[in-house]
């Protein structure tokens, strides 16, 4: 009888847990939505709390309910975005990392790979240099990596408060959950792949801080192969 009972009990806790989960990932989409289409953000606790813990469900069940998968990463971004926003901009450049992704490089490319990532050579075939030359000039550490190994290896190995990075929305997204102690940034890739990605430098400078004339174009933002024609993907999700 006592056994009867308790499968009784351990079922009704199991029923309710997993309820209460449906509604909390409800509760974050919904909260997520908000946040990408009216740009409100409400309970960002709330939504890395969800986004964190229970990312693997949260993008199944967004999958389920007819969504692509995507925005999980997507809301997961926006939000550290907003969150870190002021902390990063406190932060000297001589402190602060930049992050750009190997895939945005021209298929001409003739950088070198050592353990740090990439070496440009500055050939200016595409916006990775650009990139980098101003980086550095502001004072940012940059670095050019193929995968998040490098990046590891590169956070241990050198001292900084915080980051700023390029990627699609999933490297982007997990990337800055194992760097949520470095008050991160992240501009997402406006064409993702393998290669012959694109990226909005003005956007990735406004990021960095970069000042600018704004009455004059800046015409060292176009490299020889451009990289910054494509608008980032402004679906509906």
């Amino acid at each position: 009888m006592l056994l009867s009972e308790f499968y009784q009990l351990f079922g009704q806790m199991v029923f309710l847990a997993g309820a209460s989960l449906i509604v909390l990932l409800l509760i974050t989409l919904i909260l997520g939505k908000i946040l990408l289409k009216q740009d409100k953000l409400i309970f960002p606790r709330l939504l890395l709390f969800t986004i964190d813990l229970f990312y693997g469900p949260f993008k199944k069940f967004s999958e389920i309910i007819g969504l692509d998968e995507k925005i999980v990463d997507h809301i997961g971004v926006e939000v550290r975005n907003k969150v870190n926003q002021k902390q990063f901009e406190k932060i000297k450049p001589q402190d602060k990392l930049l992050i750009l992704p190997h895939c945005l490089r021209s298929l001409d490319c003739e950088a070198t790979l050592e353990s740090s990532g990439l070496i440009c050579n500055h050939c200016k075939k595409c916006v990775i240099g650009v990139l980098k030359e101003k980086g550095e000039e502001m004072g940012y550490k940059v670095f050019i990596i193929p995968g998040s190994t490098f990046l590891q290896k590169i956070a241990e190995k050198n001292n900084f408060k915080a980051v700023l990075g390029v990627a699609c929305y999933q490297d982007l997204n997990l990337s800055m959950m194992k760097l949520a102690r470095f008050s991160p940034q992240g501009v997402v890739l406006s064409r993702d792949g393998c290669i012959k990605t694109k990226v909005d430098p003005k956007a990735v400078l406004e990021k960095m801080g970069y000042n600018s004339d704004k009455s004059t174009e800046d015409k060292s933002l176009s490299p020889v192969s451009s990289c910054n024609t494509d608008k980032p993907d402004k679906r509906a999700y």
